[in-house]
C-alpha cells in the first residue's frame, strides 16, 4: 500500500519574512501529509492554524494495537537522529477512555507495519508502545506521568526515548531499543478514537521537529541552525518569529515593547516583531561581539562584550548608543563579559577572569574604577540588577553544581536561592522585581559549563527563592537566554532554540 497524501495548504505568516528555515519552516505547516491508516470508518483531518502555530487533528479507528492499526496520522519523511516534541491536549470530554493520541515513528503506512509511539489516553495513561515484527504483536512500556501536558519522542540510533511531562514539572523517560526501525521512516501526530463509529480531536501546540547535533559536531566551530522564539509564561504558548540557518543568539526585548535585539557572527542586529523585519546595527570598530549584550534599563544605551583582536582576542566591555554609534571602551582588564547595568545606569557588572580566577566585578560607567564583588572559588556570572536595584543576582559553582545565587550590590550578603541537582545559569528579573526566568543543564553537564545545543529547561521562580516550575521545554542552551529577556509588561519571554538543517543523509 502506497501513502495517499492529503496535502495540507501551505499557510504563510503574513507579517514574517525569513530566510529558509533551520530543519523545519515552523511559520507553515510543517508535515508533508496527512493520512488515514487502516480501514478508518470515518475520514480524518489536519488543520493547521498559522496564527497560533498550532495544529488540529480529527481521526476515528479502531486502536493501534496488536497487528493491525486504525488512525489518523500526519507524517514526514525523516532519518538519522531526531527529536520530536510537542504540547498535547484532547479537544471535548471523549467517548472512550482509551482514545489516543501523540507522536510516533512508522517504517510505512501499512495498517500492521513497525512503529514506537509515544501515546497519551484519554484516562490520563501515557506510555511508549511498539511493534518489532510487521503484523506482529504490539508491546508498551508505561510513563510513570499520568496526563502529561508536554511529550517528546527522539529516535537516537537504534533507541527511542520517551519522555514527559505534566508542565511544570522535569521530563520522565522511558526507552525502548528497536533495531529493526532503521533508516527512513514517517514520523508524526497520530490520533485514535478506539472507535471506528466516533471522531475524537486533539489540539498539539508547541510542535517541534529537531535535528540535534550529531557525534561528528564540534563545538565553537560548527553552528546548528536557530529559531528566535516568543513565549507567554502564564500558559507556555510559544510562537517562532524568525528562523535562521545560522547561530543567532541571546535576544534582548527593548523597553517600547517594539523590537528584539541579538548577536550573530559578531555583529548586533534589531529584529522588529510586528514587521519581522530585520537590521545590522552600527557598532563601529566592535564587529566581534559574543552574546553579551545588556540594554540600560532606559533603553537607551547598549552595553556589549568584543573581543579586541590586538589584545590577544580578549572580551571588553564597552558602552554606545542603542541605535549605533562609536562604542566607548569601559573596562581596561579582560576577558570581561558583561551581564547587568545597574537601573540608575551608574554601573554595569560582568564576569572577569582576573589572575586565573572567574568573579562578578562592578564598574562605574563614569569613573571607569572596577570593584570585585565576589571571591569564592569556582565559577560566577550571569550578574544581573533586579529592578529596583537592592539586588545583584547571579549563578556560583562554588557549591560544586550551578546554583542561583544574590547578593547586595557592595558584594555582601552573598545567598544561595536554589539547590537542586540541575546546574542553573543567568537568572533574569521580571519587570515587575517578583520571579525570575533562568536556564536549567541537567546534571549531566559539567557544572562550570554551558554549552550549546543540549536538552535544557527554561524554569521560573519568585526572587526570594522556591520550588522552581519549568515553563520551557527546549533544545538549546549556549545563547538560549543569556541576556535579560522580558517582555515590558512581564507577560512574555523571547529566547533561541536550535535545529540542524533536516536532510538525507
Amino acid at each position: 500500500m502506497k501513502i495517499k497524501v492529503h496535502i495540507t495548504a501551505i499557510l504563510v505568516m503574513a507579517f514574517i519574512s525569513s530566510p529558509p528555515a533551520p530543519g523545519q519552516d515552523y511559520l507553515r505547516n510543517i508535515f508533508d501529509g496527512h493520512t488515514d491508516i487502516g480501514a478508518c470508518r470515518l475520514k480524518g483531518d489536519l488543520h493547521f492554524l498559522p496564527d497560533r502555530q498550532e495544529y488540529l487533528i480529527t481521526g476515528s479507528g479502531d486502536n493501534i494495537w496488536s497487528g493491525e492499526d486504525q488512525f489518523h496520522f500526519a507524517w514526514k519523511k525523516l532519518d538519522g537522529d531526531f527529536i520530536l516534541r510537542a504540547d498535547i491536549s484532547f479537544i471535548g470530554e471523549g467517548s472512550h477512555e482509551h482514545r489516543k493520541a501523540g507522536w510516533m515513528i512508522r517504517g510505512d503506512d501499512d495498517t500492521g507495519s513497525l512503529h514506537v509511539s509515544a501515546a497519551v489516553h484519554g484516562d490520563g495513561l501515557a506510555s511508549l508502545q511498539y511493534r518489532t515484527a510487521e503484523g506482529g504483536e504490539t508491546y508498551e512500556r508505561r510513563s510513570s506521568v499520568t496526563a502529561p501536558d508536554v511529550i517528546q519522542l527522539e529516535r537516537k540510533g537504534d533507541r527511542f526515548i520517551f519522555s514527559a511531562a505534566v508542565r511544570g514539572n522535569p521530563f520522565d523517560t522511558v526507552a525502548v531499543t528497536q533495531s529493526s526501525l532503521a533508516g527512513e521512516v514517517l514520523a508524526g501526530i497520530f490520533i485514535c478514537s478506539h472507535d471506528n463509529n466516533v471522531s475524537e480531536s486533539a489540539r498539539f501546540n508547541n510542535v517541534r521537529i529537531i535535528r540535534p547535533a550529531g557525534d561528528e559536531f564540534v563545538p565553537y566551530r560548527d553552528y546548528l541552525g536557530s529559531n528566535l522564539e516568543i513565549m507567554d509564561v502564564e500558559t507556555g504558548h510559544r510562537m517562532v518569529v524568525l528562523q535562521a540557518l545560522n547561530s543567532i543568539q541571546a535576544p534582548n526585548w527593548t523597553p517600547d515593547d517594539k523590537y528584539l535585539i541579538y548577536n550573530s557572527e559578531g555583529l548586533l542586529y534589531r529584529f522588529e516583531i510586528a514587521s519581522g523585519k530585520g537590521e545590522v546595527i552600527n557598532t563601529g570598530f566592535a564587529t566581534n561581539n559574543n552574546n553579551d549584550h545588556v540594554l540600560s534599563f532606559d533603553g537607551k544605551m547598549i552595553g556589549i562584550s568584543n573581543h579586541v583582536a590586538d589584545e590577544a582576542n580578549r572580551s571588553i566591555v564597552f558602552t554606545m548608543p542603542v541605535g549605533g554609534g562609536t562604542p566607548e571602551r569601559i573596562t581596561q582588564e579582560g576577558p570581561s563579559y558583561l551581564h547587568g547595568w545597574s537601573p540608575d545606569g551608574k554601573f554595569l557588572t560582568y564576569t572577569g577572569e582576573r589572575n586565573g580566577e572567574f568573579d562578578i566585578y562592578r564598574i562605574s560607567v563614569r569613573k571607569k574604577e572596577e570593584t570585585r564583588l565576589t571571591d569564592a572559588p569556582g565559577l560566577d556570572d550571569g550578574s544581573e540588577y533586579s529592578p529596583d536595584g537592592r539586588y545583584i543576582y547571579f549563578n556560583s559553582a562554588r557549591t560544586g553544581t550551578m546554583q542561583l545565587w544574590r547578593m547586595k550590590p557592595d558584594g555582601s550578603e552573598q545567598e544561595q536561592l536554589t539547590f537542586d541537582d540541575y546546574n542553573n545559569w543567568f537568572p533574569h528579573i521580571s519587570p515587575d522585581g517578583r520571579q525570575m526566568v533562568f536556564l536549567s543543564f541537567l546534571p549531566e553537564v559539567r557544572a562550570d559549563d554551558h554549552p550549546f545545543y543540549k536538552q535544557v529547561y527554561i524554569r521560573i521562580m519568585p526572587v526570594d527563592g522556591g520550588k522552581p516550575r519549568v515553563i520551557a521545554y527546549l533544545y538549546g542552551g549556549q545563547g538560549t537566554i543569556n541576556v535579560p529577556s522580558w517582555s515590558p509588561d512581564g507577560s512574555r519571554i523571547a529566547f533561541i532554540s536550535n535545529s540542524g538543517t533536516i536532510q538525507k543523509r
